[in-house]
């Protein structure tokens, strides 16, 4: 007998959820067929079997998730035995397209001071995690963890060998001891109790249980899914963690459209010439004289990051849900070539073939909901970055122009920005060249 456990499945999961069975107990299958699918926050992956044999067992259903390093299928391999654990495991021969933007949030560092707290049964509780790897937990401490959204990480272990058990859980919803630290007035690092679910810590905010919805009609319930999980805890982090404040402004880029269709023109059809492109170019002329807006905050180590590269994420539609690809060296490349990288990384996003990479390294987000309508809108931070570009709907509209009223192409801007790093002047500055630029298509080949 083989006892197959799920491999590890990429750098920081440790985790996925069964989607898909190919097999189930008495399948004869041979090796490299495939056994199930499991999509993580990162990718979705289709297992393959690394022996030939008859499946015996099928250990867990659609909708399970599942832990790295569980056994989740026994093959008679005809090699005997009582089904010694498998040592040779091998990860997926070829990952599958990722099919949603993940970005880690960086890990606590350990506290240099404080105490560690006590266990429930009254011995010193095990220190902080440092690095990565599965946090220890059974299974229905995990159960419970998941039911109250929060991540075991943060839960401070009372259990032998730093084992988180259930009264940890329950006394960290309760408002128990987390780990991390925060940033004192004259910039020291110290540890501080960080909450990460069910509001603990947070003074007057206690999230309820939701209502029974059925009693008052017809409803349809479906999990909350990797993909749509994953973008709801980058939301919840963003939105709480950063102190957001909006800069609004609209570019006059009429000038600009009549230079694109013109080059558009003289290029052919099968070149690829977007407004957004344009943008894109802008922007990071923009970022480089406003490094703030080009940066990250480390609240652990009490550092502002600096980036001396223009790497640009935009949010894009697909039916997973909401990704963010990222076009790397924006500043190195042609209108042309950032146009095209956007359609392509757009494509791939959408068709599920687009590569993990793809999601790494952004700086600056832009979100364009043109294309959908709509006036304007107050785009959400992707954390760890400090600033993102919304971009509404360009249309003509009436304008004052030397006293008199034309008719101009206006596209409504919204730079939000994280309060720590920027002020409202500096993105006042950033946004007054972003328009400059947009409106004159001479300043802006000057600014290149």
């Amino acid at each position: 007998m083989f006892e197959f456990k799920l491999p590890d499945l990429g750098e920081g999961v440790h985790e996925g959820e069964l989607l898909k069975w190919y097999v189930k107990e008495g399948d004869v299958i041979n090796e490299d067929d495939p056994l199930l699918d499991v999509e993580t926050d990162k990718a979705a992956v289709t297992i393959p079997s690394p022996r030939s044999g008859t499946v015996t067992q099928a250990n867990g259903k659609v909708g399970d998730v599942l832990q790295v390093g569980n056994v989740i299928v026994v093959i008679d391999d005809g090699s005997g035995g009582g089904g010694a654990a498998s040592t040779d495991a091998k990860a997926p021969a070829e990952a599958p397209a990722p099919v949603a933007a993940a970005t880690a949030a960086p890990t606590p560092a350990a506290p240099t001071s404080g105490a560690t707290g006590a266990g429930a049964n009254g011995a010193e509780a095990a220190p902080p995690r440092v690095g990565g790897g599965p946090v220890p937990a059974a299974p229905a401490t995990r159960r419970l963890a998941r039911e109250l959204g929060i991540e075991l990480g943060q839960v401070r272990p009372s259990g032998p060998g730093g084992r988180v058990t259930i009264d940890d859980v329950k006394a960290f919803a309760d408002g128990g001891a987390g780990f991390g630290s925060h940033l004192l007035d004259d910039g020291d690092a110290e540890p501080f109790e960080m909450p990460s679910g069910g509001g603990a810590g947070v003074p007057l905010l206690e999230l309820e249980p939701m209502p029974d919805f059925a009693e008052f009609g017809p409803v349809d319930v479906e999990p909350l899914r990797s993909i749509r999980r994953k973008i709801a805890k980058k939301m919840v982090t963003s939105m709480v963690v950063v102190p957001h404040v909006c800069h609004m402004d609209e570019a006059d880029v009429t000038d600009l459209e009549i230079a694109r269709k013109r080059q558009k023109a003289k290029l052919g059809d099968d070149a690829r010439l977007t407004m957004l492109g344009f943008i894109f170019k802008a922007v990071a002329a923009c970022l480089k004289n406003y490094p703030s807006f080009n940066a990250s905050l480390d609240p652990f180590k009490g550092q502002l990051i600096y980036k001396k590269y223009y790497n640009i994420g935009f949010a894009a539609d697909t039916p997973k849900g909401l990704m963010v690809p990222v076009v790397h060296g924006v500043d190195g490349m042609t209108m042309l070539d950032i146009s095209q990288s956007i359609y392509d990384l757009a494509t791939q996003a959408r068709d599920g073939t687009i590569a993990a990479d793809a999601f790494k390294g952004g700086t600056f987000t832009i979100t364009n909901i043109g294309s959908l309508g709509g006036t304007g809108l107050i785009p959400t931070i992707n954390y760890p970055e400090v600033a993102i570009l919304g971009m509404g709907k360009l249309q003509e509209k009436p304008v004052v122009r030397d006293g008199e009223i034309v008719v101009r192409k206006m596209l409504p801007l919204t730079l939000a920005f994280d309060h720590r790093i920027a002020d409202g002047a500096d993105a006042a500055r950033f946004m007054n060249d972003l328009v400059d630029m947009l409106a004159d298509p001479m300043a802006f080949v000057m600014r290149l």
